[in-house]
């Protein structure tokens, strides 16, 4: 499969300021294959994946140069996935960016669609997900994700705090692992805020115990690296069964992410990383 190597960011209109400029990685000490892999991508978003905050209704593509002209970046082996170049939607007309000074609550005012992280290059959408017109998920169609047991608390969660709308995005790559990606956006921020969906308490369907990503954790504590405020990062404990699930979650402003990936026997952990520092740079 084809590997997403670094991005910047690059205005597709006027813009009102400078956009972000990307700032080489340091070299980093040898680490552990894991360890090491984990920080490559680590480094690579941390580094070179910001967009610029140019002005309401300003598009930017990022581009997609060869990883081996990035320092660092030269070793093809650490699990990550190829990504089609990422765009941020145009706005509406006089519409501020989320977390602009105008716009401190975070709210999201481009088409919810246009936020959601596209599928890798070589996978195949998955069947699976049942979708309405623009990629639109029915509220009953999320909750079969959890156990039988919450989906009635969450639905009513649902009404009593502002939802008005889920988005989703499913897919499988070659070596068996599923991942869908779900944005629901609330009224406010606030209402995000409360939503316990997603998180070490989730109640995921077949999944006895899920608990905080280890080597996230560690990698973000040893790396210089952006806050990761409104990030969690899970995993399916040991025991599982046949096969693993890693959740992804993502909270910003008014939108909160849910990104599940789940293969055959030990999920890999660099893609679901992967998916999370994306995703979240698509929600600013």
């Amino acid at each position: 499969m084809t590997e997403q190597s670094t991005a910047e960011a690059a205005p597709q209109a006027p813009a009102a300021g400078p956009a972000a400029e990307p700032t080489a990685p340091a070299a980093a000490p040898a680490a552990p294959k894991d360890r090491r892999a984990l920080r490559a991508v680590l480094r690579w978003t941390a580094a070179v994946l910001a967009f610029g905050a140019a002005g309401a209704g300003a598009a930017y593509a990022v581009a997609q140069p060869e990883r081996t002209d990035v320092p660092g970046l030269s070793t093809r082996s650490d699990g990550r996935w190829g990504y089609p170049a990422l765009a941020l939607p145009t706005l509406p007309p006089g519409a501020p960016l989320p977390f602009a000074p105008d716009n401190e609550d975070g709210i999201h005012y481009a088409g919810l669609t246009q936020l959601l992280l596209p599928a890798p290059l070589g996978s195949t959408p998955d069947p699976g997900l049942k979708l309405e017109k623009d990629s639109v998920v029915a509220v009953d169609t999320f909750l079969e994700e959890y156990e039988g047991t919450a989906r009635q608390k969450m639905k009513q969660g649902f009404s009593d705090n502002g939802l008005r709308q889920i988005v989703g995005r499913a897919w499988t790559t070659p070596d068996g692992v599923r991942t869908r990606v779900y944005l629901l956006r609330f009224h406010a921020s606030g209402f995000a805020d409360v939503f316990t969906g997603c998180g070490a308490d989730m109640n995921l369907n077949g999944v006895n115990r899920i608990e905080t990503d280890d080597l996230w954790r560690k990698a973000r504590m040893d790396q210089s690296s952006p806050s990761t405020d409104g990030v969690k990062v899970l995993e399916e404990s040991v025991p599982f069964g046949d096969e693993q699930i890693r959740a992804g979650c993502v909270q910003s402003g008014d939108v909160q992410a849910v990104i599940l990936q789940s293969g055959k026997g030990a999920t890999p952990a660099v893609p679901l990383h992967q998916a999370v520092v994306l995703q979240g740079q698509l929600l600013g």
